[in-house]
């Protein structure tokens, strides 16, 4: 379970996914997923936890509960406008952008993001999907057996942050947080 300051770390990155994704055109839910999926993924690979997302096999590929329940919140706070970035919203990503500087950790995070975003965000749903289920996973026990996503069957658990070891993790003062969580209206 996501404990309040991850979760306030995972809606300021969320904001800052769709910020990213927005000028590359249509996005949808399942969209959304994967560039989150695929973000995760390569912050791990990375050693660097970022988001707190768990993701399970989905129909379309990778789909997190508590990633869908951010975006619900974003846009009941009115943060976010379907997939729209709202102008209250840009407070948060300019705060989380500024107190990500000169933090090692933090600046390789977004960085994933921005470079996550701007290789699949322009990619339509069903080129992204493809992506990400050819994905392969292993587990710790049996590292060289390597499963493609595609290959795992529906509502099998793909990944859980906090099982994961990481050298390092996007990590904000509780002042920043605070402050992220009045910018998203929490």
């Amino acid at each position: 379970m996501r404990k309040p300051d991850q979760i306030t770390v995972d809606r300021a990155l969320l904001l800052y996914l769709l910020h990213l994704a927005e000028p590359h055109g249509l996005l949808n839910d399942v969209k959304l997923q994967q560039l989150a999926f695929l973000c995760e993924l390569q912050m791990f690979t990375k050693g660097i936890r970022g988001f707190h997302f768990e993701f399970f096999r989905f129909a379309y590929g990778a789909f997190s509960k508590d990633l869908d329940n951010d975006l619900m919140s974003l846009r009941r706070k009115e943060r976010v406008e379907n997939f729209s970035v709202s102008a209250e919203a840009r407070d948060a990503i300019a705060l989380l952008q500024e107190s990500a500087k000169g933090v090692e950790a933090d600046e390789q995070a977004l960085g994933i993001l921005e470079a996550v975003a701007a290789n699949y965000a322009p990619q339509d749903t069903g080129a992204i999907t493809n992506s990400v289920e050819a994905v392969e996973l292993s587990t710790p026990e049996q590292p060289e057996f390597k499963l493609a996503i595609r290959d795992i069957s529906f509502h099998t658990t793909l990944l859980v942050p906090h099982r994961i070891e990481v050298k390092s993790e996007l990590t904000l003062p509780p002042a920043v947080l605070a402050k992220l969580n009045a910018a998203m209206g929490y």
